[in-house]
């Protein structure tokens, strides 16, 4: 079952479609973060200004260095030591799509610890988009039951895991990091 949707999201985000999937957060939309056609549609599906950034999920934190230009050392501890999901906003931003990279040049990434977005995100080679379920200005859902008809029916393809799974996710915190060391919370 895993790998069957591995496989079928994997087919749909290389030629340059968006999937809705389960997360170690809440239910995301996502894309090849170097495609920045797919990364527009997902803009226009969510109706989100390009000015609002996404993030980029990466399987392990040594892919890191891929796409900041220089990554402070405790983003590593960060990473290692959080309790929950955690979105570091570092500048630097490259080798993503141009319309993910904040005006700042700075980019959001989050290491997932989930089984399906892990190995979707090796097979890919290359970082997955990630953003909340929603039209801009709604509510995130909390889980599938919860996402916008809209959605669902605007997407490529809809990954069949977790969509009966009630259990309640919250959103990641969200830390500015900046290459000294200095951080700030943006969302805890």
């Amino acid at each position: 079952m895993l790998r069957d949707e591995v496989a079928k999201a994997l087919k749909i985000v290389q030629d340059g479609g968006i999937i809705l999937y389960p997360t170690d957060t809440i239910w995301g939309i996502g894309c090849d973060a170097t495609n920045t056609d797919a990364v527009k549609k997902i803009y226009a599906l969510k109706q989100r200004d390009e000015a609002k950034s996404m993030i980029i999920l990466l399987d392990s934190d040594n892919k890191l260095e891929s796409y900041i230009r220089e990554v402070p050392s405790i983003a590593y501890d960060l990473i290692d030591y959080a309790e929950s999901p955690l979105t570091l906003i570092m500048p630097g931003a490259k080798n993503v799509s141009p319309a993910l990279i904040a005006a700042d040049g700075s980019l959001g990434v989050r290491i997932v610890k989930h089984q399906f977005c892990e190995q979707l995100i090796q097979r890919l080679r290359k970082p997955l988009v990630s953003t909340s379920a929603n039209i801009s200005g709604k509510p995130s859902p909390q889980y599938f039951s919860q996402v916008d008809q809209q959605i669902i029916d605007s997407v490529d393809y809809v990954v069949d895991l977790e969509q009966h799974d009630k259990e309640i996710k919250n959103p990641s915190t969200i830390m500015r990091l900046e290459p000294d060391g200095r951080f700030e919370f943006i969302r805890r």
